[in-house]
């Protein structure tokens, strides 16, 4: 019974519930939405998604953000694009492709961790150099003609009507997670989250574990470009704009704290399946999809001021705790009571 509450406490459980019931209201309010094309479209969208939260999800345990996922992705996108139209292989393509979101990554996670610049302020300015050499690389204009093949390949199958992305997306969190758990330096990111100087007292290497999970998040970016070029097949001077916003609503929704140290890569995962199915799950329910927007501004509030509600009432739980504690003992002191 004790394990069970400790399950049911775990916060991706908590996503996980909400993510079933929102799949039962919809197919309650369209019973057309209760099919397995419908279900696994939302999770087979939910890839680019996924894969931009998890690595939104290692700066956040840290402690820090990056909003510059969304212009990485976007760039890689367009780099790896170029390339595989003009006739490059794919594995010098993706290579290259990754080589930028880790460049990216480290630039950041230099400027976050070596140099002390709030993280909101020089991702930002990274976000905004990465869109003007997407411009300036594509000319401006839309990277068309991409290979037949590398577009087909986003729909191919493997268990079901779940794709090969989504199947090794699946794959690639549930390691992560456990090289999270189960190791020693895994458990590195969400201590220095927690409290950094406590850590770096302890021996963990603070200033590295920062610039390790910039480099993390970097890649993570780097591989959803490659990804959403090739479900997209196209890619335009845009591209990206607005995953940053729903990277970080996708991690709350999952039970990542924004104050770093609380959270798993699953609940990202989660968190990102449910941000992907919101425009899908508005066309069945009779709206329009053009409140996605909206809606995910909508719940990253909600979500944060709770989550800033609850991180108050823990606190406030935990010093009249010591309050209590510290008149208990002063009272046992006076009446004479040897401790």
């Amino acid at each position: 019974m004790s394990n069970l509450k400790k399950v049911l406490r775990a916060r991706e459980v908590t996503s996980f519930l909400f993510l079933a019931a929102l799949f039962v209201i919809v197919g309650l309010i369209n019973p057309k939405f209760f099919s397995v094309s419908s279900i696994s479209a939302c999770f087979n969208s939910s890839v680019v998604y996924t894969l931009v939260a998890v690595g939104m999800a290692f700066a956040i345990f840290v402690g820090e953000i990056d909003v510059s996922v969304g212009s990485t992705l976007g760039f890689v996108a367009t780099v790896v694009g170029s390339l595989l139209r003009d006739g490059a292989n794919w594995i010098f393509a993706f290579t290259m492709g990754l080589i930028i979101g880790a460049i990216v990554g480290l630039i950041n996670g230099w400027g976050v961790a070596v140099m002390k610049v709030p993280s909101l302020i020089f991702t930002l300015g990274t976000n905004g150099i990465l869109r003007g050499m997407m411009y300036i690389y594509a000319g401006g204009a839309w990277v068309e003609n991409l290979p037949k093949d590398f577009k087909d390949f986003s729909s191919v199958t493997v268990i079901g009507q779940f794709t090969v992305y989504y199947c090794c997306t699946v794959l690639l969190v549930v390691a992560i997670h456990l090289l999270l758990t189960r190791t020693r330096r895994g458990r590195y990111f969400i201590a220095v989250g927690d409290n950094a100087s406590g850590a770096t007292l302890v021996g963990i290497p603070a200033t590295r574990t920062k610039v390790t999970a910039y480099v993390i998040c970097g890649l993570m970016s780097a591989l959803a470009g490659i990804i959403f070029c090739s479900r997209i097949g196209f890619v335009t001077s845009t591209s990206g704009s607005g995953y940053d916003m729903k990277a970080v609503a996708a991690c709350v929704l999952g039970g990542i704290s924004l104050t770093g140290g609380v959270g798993t890569v699953i609940g990202a995962a989660i968190g990102a399946v449910i941000m992907a199915s919101i425009s899908y799950l508005l066309v069945f329910m009779g709206f329009s999809s053009n409140y996605d927007n909206a809606i995910t501004g909508v719940i990253l509030i909600t979500i944060v001021v709770a989550d800033a509600l609850m991180q108050h009432r823990t606190a406030e739980k935990n010093r009249r705790a010591r309050l209590a504690a510290r008149t208990s003992v002063a009272e046992e002191v006076k009446g004479g009571v040897r401790l």
